[in-house]
C-alpha cells in the first residue's frame, strides 16, 4: 500500500486514482484548517516552555531529510557549548509509560527507531513522547538549553520560536493534494510562515522543485559499521560485488540510488517506514552483505545470530551544507541565543 501510494502522489500517469481521493482530501484540509485556526485565535492553547524551541518538519509524508537536518543542528549547537533536548513522537513506539527518556541503548521497540537513532548519534537529552510538551519539559528538567523538536510542524499545542521545513528537491510537494489524495499534511502556502526552508538535495537525481530563499542540503554516505563486530568499511570497498540493501524509511529509494551512484550493485528490499525488522529480513541465502541505513540498524534483532549480524553493516548518513548557507543558520541560531 505504500509503495502504490507513493506512485499515486508523485507519478504523473497514477493520477487518475488520486482525483478519486479529492473527496477525502477536502475532508482532510477542512479539518486541518479548523486545527489551525484554533490555535491561531487562541481555542486551543500552545503551551510554551522556559526554553527556546526549534521545530525540524514537513508539510509532506515521507522521507525529507529531517531528522539528519536535526542532527546537524543538534551537533551545531553542542559546538558552541550549548546543551540540546531533542524531543520527538517516539512513533511506533510500545512503551507504556510517557515521556521516556532515551539513551543508546534504549529499546528501539519501546520509543521507536527515530528516537534511538538520534540518541546514538548527537549525544543530546533525548525525550519521546506523544505530549510534545510533556517530553519538552522533561528534557529541560534534565538539563536542556534548547529543545529541538523532531517531525513537530504540526504539533500546534508545543509553542516555538523557530520552523525549520526541510523538504525533498526531487520529489518536492509530489501532486500537491493533501492526503489521502496527495502526500500533504498542510497546503503549500504553509511553507511562506517557516523561518527557514531546506531543500534535501539528492546529487544523483535531477531538480524538480525551486523554491525560494532555501537552503540547500546534500546527503551523504560514510562509512559502514558492521553490526556484530563494529569493524568499519568505506563504501567503496563493497564495489564489484553484489550487496543487500535494506531502507524501511520515507523514501527508501534514495537510499538504494545514493548506493549505486557509488558504483555499488544494490538489491533494493524496501520495507514500509518505521517496519520492524525480523531476523528473516536480514538473512539471504547468497551470503552478499547486508547493507542498511542507521535507522533500521537500531531495530535488528538483538538475538539475531551473530555472524549474520557481523555480515550486516549500518551506513553512516550526514548533509553537507555550503559555508553561505551555514553562516545564514548560524545568524538564525545567534538571534535566537541572543533573545533567551
Amino acid at each position: 500500500m505504500d509503495a502504490f501510494l507513493q506512485r499515486v502522489w508523485y507519478e504523473r500517469h497514477a493520477q487518475w486514482f488520486s482525483a478519486l481521493l479529492l473527496p477525502l482530501s477536502w475532508l482532510f484540509g477542512a479539518v486541518a484548517g479548523v486545527r489551525r485556526a484554533a490555535y491561531r485565535r487562541g481555542w486551543s492553547q500552545s503551551f510554551r516552555v522556559s526554553r527556546p524551541v526549534i521545530v525540524v518538519g514537513n508539510i509532506t509524508v515521507g522521507g525529507t531529510g529531517k531528522t539528519p537536518m536535526t542532527i546537524w543542528l543538534a551537533e551545531r549547537l553542542r559546538a558552541r557549548g550549548v546543551q540540546v533536548g531533542i524531543v520527538l513522537r517516539g512513533y511506533g513506539g510500545t512503551s507504556a509509560q510517557w515521556p521516556r527518556d532515551v539513551t543508546s541503548e534504549t529499546s528501539a521497540d519501546e520509543v521507536g527507531d527515530e528516537a534511538v537513532l538520534l540518541a546514538r548519534r548527537t549525544g543530546a537529552l533525548v525525550v519521546a513522547g506523544p505530549d510534545r510538551v510533556a517530553a519538552a519539559k522533561r528534557a529541560i528538567e534534565r538539563g536542556a538549553q534548547v529543545i529541538l523538536c523532531d517531525d513537530g510542524l504540526q504539533h500546534y499545542r508545543l509553542a516555538r520560536d523557530i520552523e525549520i521545513a526541510v523538504i525533498d528537491e526531487r520529489r518536492g510537494l509530489g501532486n500537491r493534494r493533501l492526503l489521502p489524495a496527495g502526500p500533504l499534511r498542510e497546503p503549500p502556502s504553509r511553507l511562506d510562515s517557516v523561518a527557514l526552508k531546506v531543500l534535501t538535495r539528492r546529487a544523483q537525481s535531477p531538480s524538480s522543485t525551486a523554491l525560494p530563499n532555501a537552503i540547500v542540503t546534500t546527503p551523504v554516505l560514510g562509512e559502514a559499521v558492521s553490526l556484530g563486530t563494529g569493524e568499519r568499511r568505506d563504501l567503496q570497498s563493497f564495489v564489484g560485488s553484489r550487496v543487500h540493501a535494506i531502507a524501511g524509511i520515507g523514501n527508501p529509494k534514495a537510499f538504494f540510488d545514493a548506493l549505486t551512484g557509488l558504483g555499488l550493485t544494490v538489491d533494493a528490499h524496501p520495507l514500509p517506514d518505521h517496519a520492524r525488522l525480523t531476523e528473516a529480513d536480514i538473512a539471504f541465502p547468497d551470503g552478499a552483505p547486508v547493507l542498511m541505513t542507521e535507522k533500521d540498524a537500531v531495530k535488528c534483532p538483538p538475538g539475531a545470530d551473530a555472524s549474520r549480524l557481523a555480515n550486516c553493516w549500518a551506513v553512516r548518513l550526514d548533509v553537507a551544507i555550503g559555508e553561505a548557507d551555514a553562516q545564514a543558520i548560524d545568524r538564525l541560531l545567534d538571534r535566537l541565543l541572543a533573545a533567551h
